[in-house]
């Protein structure tokens, strides 16, 4: 049996009443998953363990198998890993969002989490820049993919709050900004970053091209290096990750799994699909399960793009789920999978919530009948499906340990 994870980051949504109080899942065109639904075990899992926020990180690890609470030490150490930073026992790691700021009458505000989705190229320029300016023995900037990078620092200070960029879209900053003496250092540092930037040539193109400038770094998520179990350690399988973004890489990587590189993947609604989806069936080849992971409709929800995330929505079903789902049957080989969101972004709020959500399984030598036509927000109204309380039992089920 082989097993594919499709995962639509952030595709639960509200009911709009733009779209006459129905969610961008049920106005969106989705053949390929309202086929598949007709014939799948459908249910309910809560992905956020108690006492964590609703973040990509212990979400998706948990839809993977792993219980936060035995592995979780943060974001940015699981993305330092896809980056190939090997952390040292007394280093952290932060997520350094490149982000747009704008001042306001008595706030600075949070204009744009991505800076206007920057390209990587431009991004790589600022990030070399600042460690070039301000890196040293004691702290470390690694450029990553378009708005998103690395900053690692040597015996940083501990109790930090850090607040993600895209939880204050368009909020003033200034009661997020801790000044504390555990934060000075940070702040400082921000502040430096800031100066580098506001006067690089890169931000004055982009001004002159009417694009939101990079001028700024946002310091979050921080952690040290975790210990996880391996796949084949924890369930006796091989495994290969498909995502553009660094986090998901980064579990990848602990998870012992094989990370692909795909050529376009941009973790926006832009993304090279056609190069996920063979990436995805040339890995199956070899390996067990394979995990894709799909960003657009979590950028468009933060994004508040309503359209985006329709489209996003479409994409995943048409040019994800349809041709993966049409090779695997063409070879002839047992196979399940499962198509879950590791969380909401609801278009109304442009962040994360933490709520239950829908999942479908679909195997090809096993069809249920389910009771629904479609699949979306809705499923979560049917009595008597299952419900994962705790997330992570699920892959066991989807395995047929259970």
């Amino acid at each position: 049996m082989k097993y594919f994870i499709l995962l639509a980051d952030g595709m639960i949504d509200h009911p709009l009443p733009g779209l006459d109080g129905k969610t961008p899942m049920m106005v969106g065109k989705t053949p390929a998953m309202d086929k598949l639904v007709k014939e799948s075990e459908l249910g309910i899992i809560h992905t956020t363990p108690k006492g964590y926020g609703p973040g990509s990180d212990v979400c998706n690890l948990s839809i993977l198998g792993y219980n936060p609470n035995e592995c979780y030490s943060g974001r940015s150490p699981l993305e330092a890993a896809s980056m190939k930073v090997d952390l040292k026992p007394d280093e952290t790691a932060f997520r350094c969002n490149l982000v747009t700021l704008s001042p306001g009458e008595d706030d600075i505000f949070m204009q744009d989490y991505s800076a206007g989705h920057i390209s990587t190229e431009e991004a790589t320029e600022l990030i070399n820049s600042l460690q070039e300016q301000l890196g040293d023995e004691k702290v470390h900037f690694y450029p990553g993919i378009s708005y998103r990078h690395l900053l690692v620092i040597k015996d940083a200070d501990e109790g930090l709050s850090l607040v993600p960029p895209h939880d204050i879209s368009g909020q003033g900053i200034r009661k997020y900004v801790k000044t504390d003496k555990n934060h000075e250092f940070l702040n400082a540092l921000m502040n430096s970053c800031q100066m580098i930037l506001s006067n690089h040539p890169v931000n004055a193109k982009r001004l002159s091209e009417g694009k939101h400038p990079a001028n700024s770094p946002w310091f979050w998520g921080q952690g040290k290096a975790p210990s996880m179990q391996t796949l084949e350690e924890k369930y006796g399988i091989s495994g290969a990750m498909i995502s553009a973004v660094d986090l998901l890489k980064g579990i990848g990587v602990y998870a012992g799994m094989d990370v692909v590189e795909v050529e376009g993947a941009t973790g926006y609604i832009d993304t090279n699909y056609a190069g996920k989806v063979e990436a995805s069936l040339n890995s199956i080849k070899e390996k067990d399960l394979v995990f894709v992971h799909l960003e657009g409709a979590d950028e468009t929800g933060h994004e508040g793009n309503v359209e985006g995330k329709i489209k996003s929505v479409e994409n995943f079903d048409q040019l994800i789920v349809a041709p993966i789902v049409e090779e695997m049957n063409k070879r002839g080989d047992d196979y399940k999978i499962m198509i879950v969101s590791d969380h909401a972004t609801p278009l109304e709020l442009k962040t994360h919530t933490d709520e239950p959500l829908p999942f479908m399984i679909w195997s090809s030598n096993n069809k249920k009948a389910a009771p629904v036509e479609r699949f979306n927000e809705d499923v979560r109204t049917i009595k008597g499906i299952p419900v994962y309380e705790e997330g992570y039992k699920l892959m066991n089920h989807f395995l047929g340990r259970s």
